[in-house]
């Protein structure tokens, strides 16, 4: 089976703000296949913002899982997230799916994959996919030496990680959390 590569989450907290972003390219071995698709939704009542890296098929599926989720824990987020990190390393057929996701609800920003991590990034940065070590470094840079919100860093570091990783387009869905 070709291996498919496509995406760069960025979710940046800042000033009170959450932005996550995501490009829309997805690649099949020298191929692309498509420029616009959408990796960053909402979640629970529009109230959680979700981003995801990996396979379309698992990246959905662990969607699904997690917003369910999300609905057995009244929409807490860290009960969720952790319930939802345990099903995920210990379930037979979750545990083969590879993809990450970024979650957040405004207040808290979490990194989840599959080895069953939750991860609250220390300084309001995260990012995944192949793109997401550029994309976090320039965000970084970015939190620490200007004035520019939470959504013009996310959109600034998806423009940086586009001209560096061939796996990341310019055609960024962005959705923000006051």
């Amino acid at each position: 089976m070709p291996l498919i590569r496509s995406t760069t989450i960025i979710a940046v907290k800042h000033q009170g703000n959450v932005a996550m972003a995501g490009d829309g390219q997805v690649t099949l071995q020298t191929t692309v296949l498509k420029h616009g698709a959408r990796k960053v939704r909402r979640l629970y009542q529009g109230k959680i913002l979700a981003g995801f890296a990996g396979s379309v098929a698992d990246a959905q599926s662990l969607s699904d899982t997690f917003e369910k989720k999300l609905e057995s824990a009244g929409g807490n987020l860290t009960r969720a997230a952790v319930d939802f990190a345990k099903e995920w390393r210990t379930d037979r057929i979750l545990r083969r799916l590879e993809a990450m996701m970024i979650v957040s609800d405004g207040e808290l920003l979490y990194i989840l994959s599959g080895d069953g991590n939750v991860v609250e990034p220390d300084d309001g940065v995260a990012a995944i996919g192949s793109g997401g070590s550029f994309a976090a470094a320039a965000a970084k840079a970015l939190v620490a030496n200007t004035s520019l919100t939470a959504s013009e860093i996310a959109s600034e570091a998806m423009r940086i990680a586009a001209e560096i990783c061939i796996y990341t387009n310019t055609n960024v869905t962005m959705e923000t959390i006051p």
